[in-house]
């Protein structure tokens, strides 16, 4: 249950934290797009090598660049499969300092066979022109993709289904979780199989080795794959319960947390800390169960504490004023045993889909960008927080 202080706050009071001074959570929301149609993926990447980060989208129809710092719309490709468009990403891979993008289409999680589609965007002399789209292999039910890096600065493409071939209502044959490689003409490897309902996935930077390895969430709970030699990975299993996203993030003791929403499309933020031996989640912390479809969450500093917030969005409506947004979290115990709602960001504007945080006008702060399904819009929600 959500206790009457958390409902103080979704009311929109700060809470008052007492063992944690923390500052305000102060955030300007700017439309930058207000006729979308399902807005399934954000990225923000630097698509032109001006030093400027830009924010992608893939749309049901189309994939789409809001350049910076005007947020002009340009269209980089139309519609690439005769089903919606699903996810993309989009990194500098070569050193040019413009991205590099694919795009992840035929979206259909009811056609475990059939569905699914990866392209690699080809480059254009106006990196906002519309692009040539490479087919490249790909497994039903794609559904979420990053770029992964490795020891050397190289990276790989890591695209994860939502279903396994074959599968029915989240039974039968793993999911191939696959790697493609760009500098071997997209050569596949298989990052893991097994995983049944897999939402969405965080690479993270885990160790010193150079290597990231990949935070999954999925019906078998949070799973922290790591990469050894000659492209085989070993699976580790962090949390019990199943879970839809999930994201990396620092305590103020300096000791990390995963953070998940519970179940897959769930109404649980979930704090697990870490934890020496055994599931992290052995210290599960419920910050806020009264989500609708729980669909994004988003990690990182945006207070300068030097320790991470947490950002979570849905997109149904909840409560009993049955309202959409986005809320923002903060650690009210050092050791990350006690969490409040510090903020709430979007008051029923934002019916999230999908979220990413980037300082995207340079000034050192996290910002916020989020994608609305029902909402149909793009909104920045830039941090207006004052300097320490």
């Amino acid at each position: 249950m959500v206790n009457e202080r958390m409902k103080h706050a979704i009311l929109g009071a700060a809470l008052i934290l007492p063992a944690l001074a923390v500052p305000k959570a102060v955030f300007r929301a700017q439309t930058i797009d207000d006729k979308i149609t399902v807005g399934y993926g954000l990225a923000v990447a630097d698509v032109d090598g001006d030093g400027k980060e830009d924010i992608l989208l893939a749309d049901s129809a189309r994939t789409v660049a809001y350049q910076a710092p005007d947020w002009k719309l340009r269209e980089l490709t139309g519609k690439l499969t005769p089903r919606d468009h699903v996810c993309l990403c989009a990194k500098d891979l070569d050193g040019d300092k413009k991205a590099e993008i694919a795009v992840g289409a035929e979206w259909n999680p009811g056609d475990t066979r059939g569905s699914g589609a990866v392209f690699s965007l080809g480059h254009s002399a106006d990196c906002f022109a519309k692009r040539d789209a490479r087919a490249l292999h790909h497994e039903p039910t794609v559904h979420r993709m990053h770029w992964v890096e490795e020891k050397g600065g190289e990276h790989f493409l890591a695209v994860l289904p939502l279903h396994g071939p074959g599968n029915v209502k989240g039974e039968g044959e793993g999911i191939n979780f696959l790697g493609y490689r760009p500098q071997e003409d997209w050569r596949t490897f298989l990052i893991h199989k097994g995983f049944h309902l897999a939402h969405n996935f965080d690479p993270v930077a885990w160790d010193d080795s150079g290597n990231e390895s990949i935070l999954v969430a999925c019906k078998e709970g949070v799973h922290l794959l790591s990469p050894g030699g000659q492209e085989k990975w070993s699976a580790r299993q962090m949390t019990a319960r199943g879970a839809g996203e999930v994201r990396l993030g620092k305590l103020p003791n300096g000791k990390r947390f995963i953070t998940a929403i519970e179940p897959m499309h769930g109404n649980e933020v979930v704090i697990n800390p870490e934890e020496e031996s055994g599931l992290w989640s052995q210290k599960r912390v419920v910050v806020d169960d009264s989500l609708n479809q729980g669909h994004a969450l988003v990690t990182g500093d945006f207070l300068g504490l030097g320790y991470d917030q947490v950002v979570a969005g849905w997109r149904q409506p909840s409560g009993a004023e049955k309202k959409v947004g986005l809320r923002f979290y903060v650690p009210e115990a050092e050791d990350g045993s006690r969490w409040a709602l510090h903020a709430v960001i979007d008051d029923n504007t934002m019916a999230c889909e999908d979220l990413k945080a980037a300082d995207l006008d340079g000034d050192g702060d996290l910002d916020l960008v989020a994608a609305g399904r029902a909402t149909r819009n793009v909104v920045i929600y830039w941090n207006q927080r004052t300097p320490n």
